[in-house]
């Protein structure tokens, strides 16, 4: 059931993503490489003792390949009793001058497995969809939604999290 909510959205974002980058197909985007901070805002509960959703920070980093509408990506959310680690590829789609909408997946590898972080509390592959601007020379404004799946210990609940900040670009 998990595979079929998995694959389901997967396609309809997929769409999107694509049917964005075509009907965009004038615009410039942004091939940004940045690090920036902000905050991140667990929105789910596992139903078990300590995994309530929980609210934190964020760390995010994105290196955008040369010649190719695919980044990668790394994030640290942290708040709670342990962090999420995820290293992510993403395709990133531009929408409008300076910005990008990108859609991408990855794995959260949970500093310490059963303690609390924004986005679930063991290790889960992750699905993520944002966009990002360039609002200011070398300032990116980012915001994305991750989706953890079968993120909790001892559940089968799936995991959300949003986070949003402002990024350095190098």
């Amino acid at each position: 059931m998990k595979l079929t909510k998995l694959a389901a959205s997967f396609l309809a974002v997929a769409s999107i993503v694509l049917s964005a980058g075509i009907a965009s197909a004038q615009t410039v985007g942004t091939n940004a490489n940045y690090i920036g901070a902000g905050v991140a805002v667990g929105a789910t509960s596992g139903g078990q003792g300590n995994d309530e959703a929980q609210l934190g920070g964020n760390i995010q980093g994105r290196y955008a390949l040369p010649n190719a509408p695919v980044s990668v990506r790394g994030s640290l959310l942290y708040g709670g009793d342990a962090a999420a680690i995820m290293p992510i590829v993403t395709y990133d789609a531009p929408i409008a001058r300076n910005t990008n909408l990108y859609f991408g997946g990855g794995y959260s590898f949970v500093t310490d497995e059963g303690q609390k972080t924004p986005l679930g509390n063991q290790n889960a592959p992750v699905v993520t969809l944002g966009i990002e601007s360039e609002v200011r020379n070398n300032v990116i404004a980012y915001g994305d939604t991750k989706w953890a799946i079968d993120a909790y210990r001892n559940s089968d609940a799936d995991a959300v999290s949003f986070q949003a900040g402002l990024g350095y670009r190098f």
